[in-house]
Formats: C-alpha cells, sequence, structure tokens
C-alpha cells in the first residue's frame, strides 16, 4: 500500500488533489480512498488531505500517520509546518518550489525529495496560481504510482472542455520538469 499525506492551505485545491488521484487509480483497477483532514479553518489555513493506493481491499479508515510520500502544494508551509513528521524510512516530499529538489533535500534532511515550480507551470498554462493538478504530474514522476495518462479522464470529468485539457497540460508539463533528488 501507497500512503500520501497532502500538505496545502484551504482553497489551494489539496482536497481535490487526493480526490483525483484516488478516482484515477480506482480507474486503473487499484483500490483507493481519499480523504481531508480539517475542522473550522478558513481560506488560507493549512489543511491536510489524505490518498491511500493499493492492489488489493484497504480496510483501514484512520489518519495516515507514517506516509510513503508528502505532497506539500504551497511552499510556505515548509517553515512552519513539519512536513516530513513520520514520514517512512526512503520517504519521500515532493514540493511545489523552484529550489532544486537536491537543495530541499539537504535542506530539510529528507531520504528523497521532488521538485518542480507548480506556481509557475499553473500560471502560463491554466493563468492561475492554483498548484493542484500541476503538482500530481510531481507526484506521478517521483512515485510511479500510475502513468500520467491514468489522470486524464477523471481531470476531464472534475474539470469540464475548456478548463480540463489545460489542466492535464499542466499536470504533463509538471511531469516533465519535476527534479527528483
Amino acid at each position: 500500500m501507497i500512503e500520501i499525506r497532502i500538505h496545502g492551505r484551504g482553497g489551494q485545491g489539496g482536497v481535490t488533489s487526493a480526490e483525483l488521484l484516488a478516482r484515477a487509480a480506482i480507474s486503473t483497477g487499484k483500490f483507493a480512498q481519499a480523504f481531508p483532514s480539517f475542522g473550522p479553518e478558513r481560506r488560507g489555513a493549512p489543511v491536510q488531505a489524505f490518498v491511500r493506493v493499493d492492489d488489493k481491499k484497504i480496510r483501514l479508515r484512520e489518519k495516515i500517520y507514517e506516509p510513503d510520500l508528502v505532497l506539500v502544494l504551497d511552499p510556505s508551509l515548509l517553515d512552519i509546518v513539519d512536513v516530513a513528521e513520520g514520514l517512512k524510512k526512503g520517504g519521500m516530499v515532493v514540493v511545489n518550489s523552484a529550489a532544486p529538489a537536491k537543495d530541499l533535500k539537504k535542506k530539510y534532511k529528507w531520504p528523497k525529495a521532488a521538485a518542480v515550480d507548480a506556481a509557475k507551470v499553473a500560471m502560463e498554462e491554466l493563468g492561475v496560481p492554483i498548484t493542484n493538478t500541476t503538482m500530481l504530474g510531481a507526484l506521478l514522476k517521483a512515485s510511479g504510482i500510475m502513468e500520467v495518462a491514468g489522470m486524464s479522464e477523471v481531470i476531464a470529468e472534475r474539470f469540464g472542455g475548456k478548463l480540463g485539457p489545460k489542466n492535464f497540460k499542466a499536470l504533463e508539463r509538471a511531469f516533465k520538469e519535476t527534479q527528483v533528488a
């Protein structure tokens, strides 16, 4: 089983990212679950979402305390939240950052890191700095959890005929530009 924790801020699409990834995994024949963890936070407050993906039925129904992967949508969280808390040995942190992955890995002492300037990609491809689908591309590159094409249908369904292709293009571009260290 692969367990993923997503860190973002309210309104950035972290919960949507979790849902899209789980739905895409299910569409490729895997078992998956996605769920948020937040209370009465307001827009902009730190939030978490979780995803589990496995080849067999998932019976766990609890928060992920020891993720294999951590996805960080907002790099400002790196200095206020211990995003790597509980990260499994050999786990990876995937970050929206213009900084090279090797520098982030060294600075934060992570076992593995991946980085892409998702904000830049999102602005250029979508015209807004919303990085949820863009960061899914980075996650796919870093983890190999599924093929990029596996996200196409769920993104089209979620975002429709106008925004769907733009979001998928941003995801593909982020996949290509992600650095892994």
